[in-house]
C-alpha cells in the first residue's frame, strides 16, 4: 500500500501563500491607499530636503565637516583617516552620489531607530510582547532582502520611497533585539533598588534600565546603520539614487571599474558610518565609567 502510494507521486496538498499574499497587498493597496500616499510625500520630500542640504555645500566644505564631526567623537586619526577617504570619493566623481545614499540611510535609520527602540523596551518589559515579536524578527531577519522589495514597488513604484520603506523593514531586527537584551541585562539589584526609593515604572526605565542598557542599544543602532546602508546599495535596482544605481548600472553593463569605483566610494562611507555610530556608545555613561575602570 505503501509502494502504491509513494508511485502515484503522493505530496503534500499546495498551500496557496504566494495568492493569500498576494491578496493581502491588493487588500492593502485598496482600502488604505491614501496612507501610503502620505507616507511617500513624507518621505519624498524629507529625502529632497536632507540631499539639498549634503549637496549645497562644495564637497571640500563637506570634507571638512566630515573630518570634524570624526575628530569630536574620535580624535585626530579618524579626523585624518575620513578626510582621505572622502577625498578619495570626490576624485572619483562620486561625492554627489555618496550624499544621495547618505541621505537614504539617514531617513531609513531615524526611522527604524524610532520604531526598533520603544519596540525593544516593549519586548523586554512584557513576557507575551517578547514571545509575539521575537518569531516576527527571526522571520524578518532571515527573508532575503530582495523579497523586501517586491511589494513595496506595488505601493509606491519606482524610486527611492520604495527603497527606503524596504530598507526601514529590512534593518529593524537588530535594533529591537539588542534593545531588548540591554534592558533584560540590567542588574535586577538596580531595579530593585529603584523600586524601593519608590520609583515609578517610567523613571526606572528612563533613569536606570535605558541609561545602564545604553552601549548594547547603541550597538543596536550601529547595526541599524550598517544595514540601511547595504539595503540602500540593494534599492538601486528599484530607481534609488544614489551609490546603488551606479553599482546597478555598471553590474547590468558589465562596467568593472565603474562598479568598482562605486565600491570604493560604499566602502568609504560604511566605514565612517560605522565608526561614527560605534562610538556613541563609547560615549555614553557606562561606556565612559569602563574605560575608567581600565585606566584605573
Amino acid at each position: 500500500m505503501r509502494e502504491a502510494i509513494l508511485a502515484d507521486g503522493w505530496h503534500v496538498p499546495a498551500i496557496p501563500l504566494g495568492e493569500w499574499f498576494n491578496d493581502l497587498v491588493h487588500w492593502l493597496d485598496g482600502n488604505i491607499g491614501p496612507l501610503f500616499d502620505a507616507i511617500e510625500t513624507a518621505v519624498q520630500g524629507s529625502l529632497d530636503g536632507i540631499t539639498s542640504v549634503l549637496q549645497w555645500p562644495p564637497s571640500l566644505v563637506m570634507l571638512i565637516i566630515f573630518a570634524l564631526l570624526g575628530w569630536w567623537l574620535r580624535g585626530w586619526k579618524f579626523a585624518i583617516g575620513a578626510a582621505v577617504g572622502f577625498g578619495l570619493v570626490d576624485s572619483l566623481g562620486k561625492f554627489d552620489s555618496a550624499m544621495q545614499t547618505l541621505a537614504q540611510v539617514i531617513i531609513a535609520g531615524i526611522v527604524a531607530v524610532l520604531i526598533a527602540v520603544p519596540v525593544g523596551i516593549l519586548a523586554a518589559r512584557n513576557e507575551t510582547a517578547s514571545k509575539v515579536i521575537k518569531p516576527v524578527m527571526d522571520f524578518m531577519q532571515t527573508l532575503p532582502a530582495f523579497v523586501y522589495l517586491i511589494p513595496v514597488i506595488f505601493f509606491f513604484t519606482i524610486g527611492p520611497v520604495p527603497g527606503i520603506v524596504a530598507t526601514v523593514v529590512f534593518s529593524l531586527p537588530p535594533g529591537v533585539r539588542l534593545t531588548e537584551l540591554g534592558i533584560r541585562q540590567v542588574d535586577k539589584e538596580m531595579v530593585e533598588a529603584g523600586e524601593a526609593f519608590g520609583s515609578t515604572r517610567a523613571k526606572i526605565l528612563t533613569q536606570i534600565q535605558i541609561p545602564l542598557a545604553m552601549p548594547s542599544i547603541m550597538a543596536g543602532i550601529n547595526q541599524i546603520i550598517m544595514l540601511s546602508l547595504s539595503m540602500v546599495v540593494i534599492s538601486g535596482m528599484v530607481g534609488a539614487p544614489g551609490l546603488g544605481a551606479e553599482v546597478y548600472a555598471a553590474v547590468t553593463s558589465v562596467q568593472v571599474g565603474a562598479g568598482f569605483e562605486a565600491g570604493v566610494a560604499v566602502v568609504v562611507l560604511a566605514i565612517y558610518l560605522d565608526r561614527l555610530t560605534a562610538s556613541f556608545g563609547a560615549r555614553s555613561a557606562v561606556g565612559r565609567a569602563k574605560r575608567l575602570a581600565k585606566k584605573a
